[in-house]
């Protein structure tokens, strides 16, 4: 007669291992999808922060839209200025990354003093990765979007322009 036998055996071990691994191979592809949508996601958010800040820059200083994105923040604790307007984070304002995005704003060229047109884009710091489209906006406040990731460093109104808008 045998014994009453406490624990698992080697067997039963392994097979829940098995089932463990499996499940986990199912799930870390999904995991890191939503990752991605939830960081582009982030990166639509801070376009259109960008947007509202560049019409707020140019209604509170009478100078046109700013000339680079670190006159539309500032650091803490900051006071506002034409040179440091205060109105976005510092992380944007030094072109991130913020959620595995890349920021950049330009303003156009001044005429009679005056930034009439400016280009705002966030582009993911590793693309297939972190995301896998580009953002960007101009003066217009359309989102647009372009499907290979390319990067944009210097965000043009003509390169923009060029992309379809992000319905």
């Amino acid at each position: 007669m045998k014994k009453n036998q406490k624990g698992f055996s080697l067997i039963e071990l392994l097979i829940v291992v098995a089932i463990i691994l499996i499940i986990a191979a199912i799930a870390i592809p999904n995991l890191l999808r939503a990752r991605m949508a939830a960081n582009e996601a982030s990166a639509v958010g801070t376009v259109r922060t960008l947007v509202t800040s560049e019409v707020t820059y140019s209604s509170t200083w009478n100078t046109g839209f700013a000339a680079t994105l670190a006159a539309l923040g500032g650091a803490t604790p900051c006071t506002a200025s034409a040179a440091q307007a205060c109105l976005v984070d510092n992380l944007i304002a030094t072109g991130g990354p913020k959620s595995g995005y890349l920021v950049a704003a330009l303003g156009g060229a001044p005429a009679n003093g005056i930034i009439n047109t400016f280009g705002v884009s966030a582009y993911p710091v590793g693309i297939g990765t972190t995301g896998t489209r580009t953002f960007c906006s101009d003066e217009s406040g359309v989102v647009r979007v372009n499907v290979a990731g390319a990067v944009m460093a210097t965000p043009s109104d003509t390169i923009c322009q060029a992309f379809p808008s992000l319905q």
